[in-house]
């Protein structure tokens, strides 16, 4: 069987080829004819044939062998495309060139007219393309989506909209039919492609969809961000279109989404979209070739830090962490496996100063990025010593080890609760920041902390959450009416901290920008109408140590952005390791605490 389907094919492949070559060597006797008569002026008794046929053969023979050697006849290119439209020039412009050079020279002996040649060049060329453009043409036609597909809009007509609608009309399982596109750009406002017009900006969108009868939207838009979403999202539900996003634009030029791997629009996009310029230069310099060491690699922010680590083709990749699953998912997602027995994933707690010590020595990592951490407010209220001995000591241990084996560039994650602390959370984190700033002042390298607020999608943090309590039919719980955070999506935060690693000095602190701050009974509402339930807003009370508002740069802190617009540069105070103890520390959060509350508490009245 499979002998008869390779004949079956051979013979199909043989059939496309002499095809393809019969109709360039029609294309080049169509020419040469042609170029004669126009030469002689139209005058047909004046042209010599047996000469000239023995030219034509000639081509057809320069022709395969040329041909053949640029894999023209070989389906190296996709049949009309651009690449084979060159490789089709070449093997003219080579051909015409062969036989034109002699012809030139000895064509009077031939009796064939010397500018034969180069008068049939253009001619045969634009033949060829020709056929070509028309056989694509008609096989895009039988191409096309079922009569029953939904009607689509494209939102953006750049080159990421291009190639939407060319993979929609080419592909005859797309559940989606482009009829019309929407672009703001002025520049724009005339464009055309692959028969699908612009016919209005987003303004026009209602009237373009009334007009068209389409009931999708499609965003098509490379570097869209939440603003944007935001944007579309309210003018598409008041058109009564139905959203749908594309994958990055970086997905669709490695060749890695399809068509199906559209989606409704999400939560995400409407809070956390805030894309990043990315200076490779600055990321590749510190990280290609490097042995780089991941604290928390099994976690949210840890995983992805080592997912993008790894595009830079650092010498060896150690993910350090404590939860074995964790770990396991990471490998996966990098490696294609989950074995867990190669010498990229360890097992280790940064609590156990031996056991991470051990590490380091053994691995000698050249660059750290800290991520392994407690994080949830609430909990490290009721239990601060388990605050103390992970985000406090643990960082200590990982310092220590790092200063020990020479690392040149150590990056600690931290968290917007660090700036003007009110909780066990934010003042833990502080102490690691000015722990860090202590490190790079006694070994003089590049050690620093990056601070950001609530990434979306981590474990345990808002949006799944609300998502878990909409699915069991509510009620949605929100601690206060205005109270507002700051959101990013776990990617281009952890893009912007290997970068930060590349940008910042010893002892900063980099605080990335994160947009405005959005109000969490807006997402819940939000949320409420994506999920089509009728689901009640119960407002709890904010919990002991939360803010009303978040901040990232505290007082007395600078917002210079000297290197990326998106990230500023600060600096904490350093902390000698000696001065720590856990009842100071503790006694002054619940000080601070007191304070803050009565401070809340005065301002209630004179506002009653």
């Amino acid at each position: 069987m499979n002998r008869f389907l390779s004949a079956v094919y051979r013979r199909g492949a043989l059939a496309r080829v002499a095809t393809q070559y019969s109709v360039d060597a029609a294309a080049w006797m169509l020419a040469i004819v042609a170029a004669v008569v126009m030469r002689y002026e139209f005058d047909l008794t004046r042209i010599t044939w047996l000469p000239l046929l023995a030219l034509v053969i000639c081509i057809w023979v320069a022709q395969g062998v040329v041909g053949w050697a640029l894999f023209l006849y070989r389906g190296r290119h996709p049949y009309g495309s651009f690449a084979e439209v060159r490789a089709l020039l070449t093997a003219v412009l080579i051909v015409g060139l062969l036989l034109g050079i002699p012809q030139l020279l000895w064509g009077t002996v031939w009796m064939i007219p010397r500018s034969t040649m180069f008068i049939a060049i253009p001619i045969a060329f634009v033949l060829m393309g020709s056929a070509r453009y028309l056989k694509r043409l008609l096989v895009e036609r039988s191409m096309g989506p079922a009569a029953d597909s939904e009607r689509a809009l494209i939102y953006g007509a750049g080159y990421l909209g291009a190639v939407t609608v060319q993979r929609m009309i080419t592909d005859k399982e797309s559940p989606y039919m482009p009829v019309a596109m929407i672009d703001d750009a002025p520049s724009r406002r005339f464009a055309w492609h692959h028969g699908v017009r612009v016919e209005g900006t987003g303004a026009d969108l209602a009237s373009v969809a009334e007009k068209t009868g389409a009931t999708v939207l499609v965003v098509a838009v490379a570097r869209a961000d939440a603003d944007f979403f935001t944007r579309v999202s309210d003018a598409a539900t008041a058109a009564g279109l139905r959203v749908m996003v594309l994958p990055s634009l970086a997905e669709v030029l490695a060749g890695r989404s399809q068509l199906r791997d559209l989606r409704d629009l999400s939560i995400e996009d409407l809070i956390g979209r805030h894309p990043v310029d990315t200076d490779v230069g600055s990321i590749a310099g510190y990280l290609a070739g490097a042995r780089v060491l991941v604290t928390g690699a099994g976690g949210s922010i840890g995983s992805e830090l080592c997912r993008q680590i790894s595009k830079f083709e650092p010498a060896e990749l150690i993910m350090v962490d404590h939860d074995e699953t964790g770990l396991q998912s990471t490998q996966l997602s990098i490696l294609g496996h989950g074995l867990l027995d190669t010498k990229d994933v360890v097992l280790a707690s940064i609590r156990d100063a031996d056991a991470l010590q051990a590490v380091f020595d053994e691995r000698r990592p050249q660059v750290v990025f800290h991520a392994a951490a407690l994080k949830h407010l609430p909990m490290l209220e009721q239990y601060p010593v388990e605050a103390w001995k992970s985000n406090v000591l643990g960082t200590f241990n990982v310092l220590n080890a790092a200063r020990s084996v020479g690392v040149t560039t150590f990056v600690n994650i931290s968290t917007d609760k660090a700036a003007n602390p009110t909780s066990v959370l934010g003042h833990s984190k502080r102490i690691a920041e000015k722990l860090t700033a202590w490190a790079a002042k006694e070994t003089g390298e590049k050690y620093l902390s990056v601070r950001f607020g609530n990434v979306i999608g981590s474990r345990g943090s808002m949006l799944p959450t609300f998502t878990s309590m909409i699915e069991a039919g509510g009620p949605l719980t929100v601690t206060h009416p205005d109270v507002t955070r700051y959101f990013m999506t776990i990617p281009e935060a952890c893009q912007l901290v290997v970068q930060a690693g590349g940008i910042g000095e010893g002892a900063e602190v980099l605080i990335l920008d994160m947009g405005e701050p959005v109000k969490i009974r807006e997402v819940a509402e939000r949320m409420i109408e994506m999920s089509g339930k009728d689901i009640e807003i119960v407002y709890t009370g904010l919990r002991a140590g939360e803010k009303l508002h978040e901040i990232l740069v505290g007082t007395h802190e600078s917002d210079d952005r000297r290197v990326h617009p998106k990230i500023s540069h600060s600096r904490v105070n350093d902390l000698d390791p000696a001065e720590l103890n856990f009842d100071r520390w503790l006694e002054r959060c619940r000080a601070e605490k007191t304070e803050k509350a009565n401070d809340a508490a005065s301002t209630a009245g004179v506002l009653k």
